[in-house]
């Protein structure tokens, strides 16, 4: 038997999403009979233990005795138990330098990590993530930033909601004039935003019209793609293909569009060496338009100059000074840029968002993981085994080096 335990969030403040709902719990033992599945009780979870109990599993603290542990975010390095076998973002890919002490931890503890971010097909596409809700969520506190600025109206926050069902009722209540927004992303994230944007009903136009038209009567948004808002240096045609593969080669022409919208929903993907989408210069220009700007991709000094730090989901919003560039109250001046960037927009619809990722992780990750690893799916999302770094990771080596841990490059064949 294969034991397999759902973990308590440790990492503060606590995230409520949860890997399995209690039916999605019940499901997976129906179709693995020789597993048995434990949850450690948690007061913050999304699912309360109560839950999990009426579907028969046992709530136990101890978590020793599994095989397989699965979380969410980041486990604290003092909850990390040796020799186990690990799912969670762990946030180490990018060498991310708060996350060191872990992946140390991780090799030194002999555990094996597998890295939700880094679970692909063969094509490299991932096939498990919460960005269709970070978009969704990101987009509907875009709309209720609009309304609590200009006084247009008042929605209940994400959070306070049950559900996206209820959500998706607080719409009704939006009342916007004619102003212009941008989606930018083509990913799981855009989709998600736009999905909203749709329940609420403004029109979706097309970047030129939203660049040509200036008689619109109603609210309207506009999907931009990268060749919407790059030119190629050499001055030829932005090609979608090349720039992912070249980015340094191309420059942004998004300043033609922060001159007409009024709102930015930033869902796309930003590479480090590809350019940011408008410039602080261009921040300070009297035709900057852009009044509020729900960064989904929160990437600090990223591709948003106004990003100077995280907001959270009970302080969502703070203004820039785009003269100053310096953080002040939200809606403190009227020239002022409003920034929401909270980096864990689907905690604040936890419920959907964990239901739709365990939907995810039943059918393309569990019976690789449970059974024949035949598409190399969980072998690829490996970072570290038996305390070993993976070969696909080893240009993590310099990053965890230290006195006490010598990582090794376990080769696979």
């Amino acid at each position: 038997m294969t034991n397999i335990g759902i973990i308590r969030e440790g990492r503060l403040p606590a995230d409520r999403r949860t890997p399995l709902s209690p039916a999605q719990c019940k499901a997976l033992k129906n179709i693995f009979l020789d597993i048995n599945i434990f949850v450690q009780p948690s007061p913050h979870r999304c699912f309360t233990d109560e839950e999990y109990a009426a579907e028969g599993f046992t709530l136990q603290e101890d978590m020793s005795h599994c095989d397989i542990l699965l979380g969410i975010k980041e486990v604290p390095v003092n909850l990390l138990i040796p020799h186990k076998i690990y799912l969670f973002f762990s946030h180490t890919i990018k060498k991310q330098s708060h996350n060191r002490p872990l992946l140390q931890a991780i090799l030194r503890k002999n555990i094996t990590l597998v890295d939700y971010e880094t679970l692909t097909d063969n094509k490299g596409e991932r096939l498990i993530a919460f960005g269709h809700y970070a978009g969704l969520v990101g987009a509907y506190n875009a709309l209720w930033a609009c309304g609590k600025r200009f006084g247009w109206y008042d929605l209940k926050r994400a959070y306070l909601c049950f559900d996206k069902a209820e959500v998706f009722s607080e719409l009704a209540k939006i009342k916007l004039p004619p102003i212009k927004m941008a989606v930018t992303g083509g990913g799981r994230v855009a989709n998600g935003a736009m999905e909203l944007l749709d329940k609420a009903g403004i029109k979706k136009v097309s970047a030129e019209n939203l660049l040509q038209k200036t008689d619109f009567q109603e609210p309207v948004y506009a999907q931009l793609r990268s060749s919407d808002y790059h030119q190629a240096k050499d001055g030829k045609i932005a090609d979608a293909t090349d720039f992912y593969k070249n980015p340094q080669d191309y420059e942004s022409t998004f300043a033609r569009f922060a001159q007409r919208i009024d709102l930015l929903v930033a869902c796309a993907y930003w590479n480090p060496q590809a350019p940011k989408l408008f410039t602080i210069n261009q921040m300070q220009q009297p035709d900057f338009n852009i009044k509020i700007i729900a960064d989904i991709t929160c990437d600090i000094d990223g591709s948003i100059p106004s990003t100077q730090r995280a907001s959270t989901i009970l302080e969502p919003l703070y203004d820039i000074n785009p003269s100053t560039q310096s953080i002040e109250s939200q809606f403190s001046r009227e020239n002022n840029v409003t920034v929401m960037a909270i980096d864990n927009l689907p905690t604040e619809l936890p419920r959907d968002a964990s239901t739709d990722f365990g939907k995810l992780l039943i059918e393309k990750i569990l019976p690789y993981l449970l059974g024949k690893d035949e598409e190399s799916i969980i072998a690829r999302a490996t970072i570290a085994e038996a305390g070993k770094l993976t070969k696909q990771f080893a240009y993590l080596q310099d990053f965890v080096t230290a006195e006490d841990v010598a990582p090794q490059v376990l080769e696979r064949s």
